[in-house]
């Protein structure tokens, strides 16, 4: 990890904090749709610039400046994001597109006389340039037509890393896992922010605790990732190569740290909520935000195992069942029951995985790390 692409990615933890701030100020179901939607095309942005800086070094001459226009570009297009679907849509596609030509002028520059990597940009560049100019397209539409378009291009965006399985693309193993699970913390570390964002001027004991357990669920999302998950994928994506490693990293992270991601951003977007009046219970929307946030977040790990050791985590499907039930209750109880709830369903996932596989938890984390 260099210090140019840490730089990077503090310009997408401002984009994270925008969408939140976007669903947060809109908590209908619209609102929450639309905020997904500018989370997953941001996202995608970065995907692709974690690609790029694990094929050329992005500290090196000319390849600076080149990044330092698309972080002013990722900039611009973050602070178009509150009104994304309004005045500033314009915007918005201008700024994204030149983050997004940006990054394929250089991939391009680093695979010059690599015919293999050309023919996976020329593919990428495809998809690329059919979904921003889609998002102009949808920049002179309102309501649904807007948000419709919107999908169609993060779609069609999606699937243009998806043709070709993968073919053609040059990868490091530990570099990129390595990218990805800051990214996971940087999400994480928004959410913390929201917390505190969320909280009154005035603190009294029920803002107190709802805040403890806040950060107490924020720590066990964190140990669900990092305590066994990050470790034994980066392996994992280690042992293989060729084709099986680069449809791995394209699958387990590109794709499903998207979910990861959405999962904690929307857990913000309730946790927030939650701080305005804990004893007040939450409307629906941010109740499914909260509660459906964490289920997500827990989703996303179910299949990034499924996708790379072939196993369900059975106590993850039950736990984030569990979450997802708590909605009905979430609009009856204060606040501040809600998050004590689920707080104690993923403290209890946590533990239980702790002390179930404790033998297997010891193996994993005392193995020595491929070089």
């Amino acid at each position: 990890m260099t210090p140019l692409e840490l730089f990077f990615d503090l310009i997408f933890v401002f984009a994270i904090t925008q969408v939140t701030g976007f669903v947060v100020e809109d908590p209908t179901w619209a609102g929450l749709a639309k905020g997904l939607l500018v989370l997953s095309v941001l996202w995608w942005a970065w995907a692709a610039y974690a690609w790029l800086t694990n094929t050329i070094d992005p500290e090196e001459g000319a390849v600076r400046l080149a990044m330092f226009a698309a972080m002013g570009a990722m900039l611009i297009a973050s602070l178009a994001v509150p009104d994304v679907f309004g005045d500033d849509a314009f915007l918005f596609a201008c700024a994204y597109a030149l983050v997004r030509i940006a990054h394929l002028a250089l991939y391009a520059i680093a695979g010059w006389g690599d015919r293999d990597l050309l023919v996976a940009i020329a593919r990428l560049g495809a998809g690329t340039v059919v979904a921003v100019s889609l998002l102009f397209l949808a920049a002179g539409l309102d309501g649904r037509a807007q948000v419709t378009v919107w999908a169609v291009a993060l779609v069609l965006d999606l699937l243009g890393a998806y043709v070709g399985g993968g073919r053609g693309w040059r990868l490091s193993a530990g570099h990129f896992a390595e990218r990805h699970a800051l990214v996971v913390i940087i999400a994480l570390g928004e959410s913390i922010v929201a917390l505190g964002l969320g909280a009154p001027r005035e603190l009294d004991a029920g803002v107190i605790a709802a805040g403890l357990l806040g950060f107490a669920i924020a720590c066990g999302l964190w140990w669900a990732y990092f305590d066994v998950v990050a470790i034994v994928a980066e392996r994992k994506l280690h042992e293989l190569s060729g084709f099986a490693q680069l449809t791995m990293a394209r699958d387990s992270y590109s794709y499903l740290h998207l979910p990861m991601v959405a999962g904690i951003v929307l857990y913000a977007v309730g946790v927030k909520k939650t701080l305005g009046d804990v004893g007040e219970p939450l409307k629906l929307v941010p109740a499914v935000a909260l509660c459906g946030g964490v289920a997500l977040y827990l989703l996303a790990h179910v299949l990034f195992r499924l996708r790379n050791v072939r196993t369900v985590n059975t106590q993850r499907v039950v736990a984030l069942v569990l979450v997802l039930a708590l909605i009905p209750l979430a609009v009856e109880l204060p606040a501040l029951a809600t998050l004590a709830l689920a707080a104690a369903l993923v403290s209890g996932l946590i533990a239980y995985e702790a002390i179930r596989f404790a033998d297997a938890r010891q193996r994993v984390r005392g193995a020595e790390a491929p070089a």
